[in-house]
């Protein structure tokens, strides 16, 4: 291998350990949320709903209503192909609840747990769309306002 090769090489791998280590040291939630969640729920997590990525505003706290929605939030394939350990997924999800739609979580809602991620991510759905649409139906038959 050239000298070239091998310093273009070094170089590479240089910048690689920098960036994980970069990607390793993100402690701050909101962060979290702009490098993992905001490029598809945009930075208001308002979402693209009319190419097929939900609003997170005034309806994450709606899926705590039942256990198979509350499940469903951190089942979908974003959340597990961001990265994230199961306590950054919990804590950020606990976050963005907090942040985006607060006004309509379950009074006394529990915060997920690191525990709790894994479990669901166990049990994914195969059909997350269709999940979802039966999931809606069923809370706004109980009363919900979501899309």
């Amino acid at each position: 291998m050239s000298m070239a090769k091998r310093a273009l090489l070094a170089l590479g791998l240089a910048c690689a350990a920098s960036l994980a280590h970069a990607q390793a040291t993100v402690t701050s939630l909101r962060s979290l949320y702009v490098l993992h969640c905001a490029g598809c729920h945009a930075m208001d997590a308002s979402g693209h709903p009319d190419k097929g990525v939900p609003s997170m505003r005034g309806t994450l706290g709606q899926f705590l209503r039942l256990p198979e929605g509350r499940a469903f939030i951190v089942q979908v394939p974003g959340v597990n192909n961001a990265g994230l350990t199961d306590e950054q997924i919990a804590a950020l999800t606990n976050w963005s609840i907090q942040q985006f739609s607060a006004d309509t979580a379950p009074s006394g809602w529990l915060p997920y747990t690191a525990a709790e991620v894994a479990e669901a991510k166990r049990n994914r759905p195969v059909d997350v769309a269709k999940l979802r649409a039966q999931l809606v139906e069923r809370l706004q038959q109980g009363g919900a306002t979501l899309r």
